[in-house]
C-alpha cells in the first residue's frame, strides 16, 4: 500500500510489518464485502436479454442494493451502540451468501430487485460497521491509511468482480456467477472471523447519553460533514450512472463488444487500484481540499472522453473516471472520520446513506436521461454534478 508511506515511515520495522499486514486484511475484507455491489453491472447486457425488459429498468434493479444499503447505513447507526462490531461483520457477511445465491434461481424482475436489496442491507451494515470499528480503533494518524486501506479493497472489487462476472457467466452461465459470488462472501466472512475476531472483548466508549437523532442533529450542525454527506450521493450518482449505461454503449456500434469482452473493459479499473492508495498521503501532504480536487478533475475529463466514439479514447475516459472518483471518495471518507468529533456511527450512518441513495438516484434519474436524451445529454448531467462537487469541497481545509 503505497499510500500508507507516510505512516510507515513512522513506525519500527515490527509496526510496520503490523501496517502492512492490517492495511492487506483491511483491502481484502473491502474486497469481499463489495464485490456483489458492481459485479452484476458487468451482466446488465445479458441480464436485459434474460429478462427481456428495458436497460433502464435492469440497470434500476441490479442497482436496487444500495437501497439496501441507505437504509443498513442509518439502521446500523441507531443501534451501534449496542451491536458487537467484530460479529457484526463476519456475520453480515454470512448473511449476504445468502441473497446471492438465490439471484441464481434467475426469479422475476421484482424479487430480483429484492435480492439486491437484501444483498445491499448486509453489504452495509459490514462496510458501515467496518467504517466504525476503524474509526474507533486506530489513532488520528491511522485512520487515513486505513480508511485508503479501505477503498482501495474496494476499488479492487470493481475489477475482478466484473472480470468474475463476465467469464463465468460467459463461459458457464449466468447462474454460476452468482454463485461465484456466495463462495466470496463466505470466504470474506471467514477472513473476518479469523483476522478481526469473532466478538469485542470489551465494551463500547461510553456515549454522553445523547441519542442517535440528537447526534444526526449535532453533526448536520457541522458544515464540513454536511459538505461530505452532499458529495458522497454526487459521487456515487456519478460513478454508478457511468458504469451502469457504459455497458450498453459498449455493447452497441460502433463498439458492439460481445461480454466476454466487456469484461475484459473494466481493466480500466487498473489505475485506480494503483492511486487510490495514495490519497492518504497525498492529504498529508497537500491537504484534503487540493487532493480531491485532484480526483473530480480527472474525472470530469474522463467524462468527456465518453462522448468520443473511438474505443481507445473511450476506455481511457473510462479509467480517468474510476481513478478521479475513487481517488476523491478516500479523501471524503478519510475526511468524514476527520472532521468528526464524537460518535462515529452516526456521522458514517449519515454520510453512508446518502453515498448510497446517489447510487440508486443515478442509475435511475441517467436511465430515463439515456433513453430519452441519449447518452451525450447523459454526459453533460454528470459533468455539471462533478463541478457541484468541486463547489462543495471548498468547505473543506487546504
Amino acid at each position: 500500500m503505497t499510500g500508507l508511506a507516510s505512516e510507515l515511515a513512522e513506525k519500527s520495522p515490527e509496526d510496520r510489518r503490523m501496517v502492512i499486514r492490517r492495511s492487506t486484511m483491511i483491502a481484502l475484507i473491502a474486497f469481499l464485502t463489495l464485490i456483489d455491489l458492481f459485479g452484476s453491472q458487468a451482466l446488465l447486457p445479458t441480464l436485459v436479454e434474460t429478462y427481456g425488459v428495458t436497460p433502464a429498468a435492469m440497470g434500476f434493479a441490479v442497482n436496487a442494493s444500495t437501497i439496501g444499503m441507505a437504509l443498513a447505513s442509518l439502521v446500523v447507526a441507531v443501534f451501534a451502540r449496542r451491536i458487537d462490531r467484530k460479529r457484526g461483520i463476519w456475520v453480515c457477511l454470512a448473511l449476504l451468501s445468502i441473497p446471492t445465491m438465490l439471484l441464481a434461481q434467475q426469479p422475476d424482475l421484482t424479487t430480483f430487485t429484492l435480492l439486491r436489496v437484501a444483498q445491499g442491507v448486509f453489504m452495509s451494515a459490514a462496510f458501515t460497521l467496518t467504517l466504525t470499528y476503524l474509526s474507533e480503533e486506530c489513532s488520528l494518524t491511522a485512520i487515513g491509511g486505513a480508511m485508503a486501506a479501505y477503498i482501495t479493497g474496494n476499488v479492487a472489487s470493481n475489477l475482478f468482480g466484473r472480470l468474475l462476472a463476465s467469464e463465468l457467466a460467459g463461459n458457464l452461465g449466468l447462474a454460476e456467477s452468482f454463485y461465484g459470488f456466495a463462495i466470496l462472501n463466505l470466504t470474506g466472512a471467514l477472513i473476518a472471523y479469523l483476522y478481526i475476531g469473532a466478538r469485542d472483548n470489551h465494551g463500547h466508549a461510553a456515549t454522553d447519553g445523547t441519542s442517535v437523532i440528537e447526534a444526526w442533529l449535532d453533526h448536520l450542525k457541522n458544515s464540513k460533514l454536511v459538505a461530505m454527506v452532499g458529495i458522497g450521493f454526487i459521487l456515487l450518482f456519478v460513478f454508478v450512472a457511468t458504469f451502469t449505461y457504459a455497458n450498453f454503449i459498449l455493447a452497441q456500434a460502433p463498439f458492439a463488444l460481445p461480454q466476454t469482452m466487456i469484461g475484459l473493459v473494466y481493466f480500466v479499473f487498473v489505475p485506480a487500484i494503483l492511486t487510490t492508495p495514495l490519497a492518504a498521503a497525498s492529504v498529508k501532504r497537500f491537504g484534503a481540499r487540493a487532493s480531491f480536487d485532484v480526483g473530480i478533475i480527472l474525472s470530469a475529463v474522463g467524462l468527456l472522453l465518453l462522448l468520443t466514439h473511438v474505443l481507445s479514447l473511450f476506455l481511457l475516459g473510462l479509467a480517468l473516471v474510476g481513478a478521479g472518483l475513487f481517488f476523491a471518495q478516500s479523501v471524503a471518507t478519510g475526511y468524514v472520520g476527520r472532521t468528526t468529533t464524537h460518535d462515529h456511527a452516526a456521522a458514517n450512518g449519515l454520510y453512508l446513506a446518502s453515498y448510497y441513495l446517489g447510487g440508486i438516484a443515478g442509475a435511475y434519474v441517467i436511465g430515463q436521461v439515456f433513453e430519452a436524451q441519449g447518452w451525450a445529454v447523459a454526459i453533460w448531467s454528470l459533468v455539471a454534478l462533478t463541478v457541484l462537487a468541486w463547489a462543495l469541497s471548498l468547505k473543506m481545509g487546504r
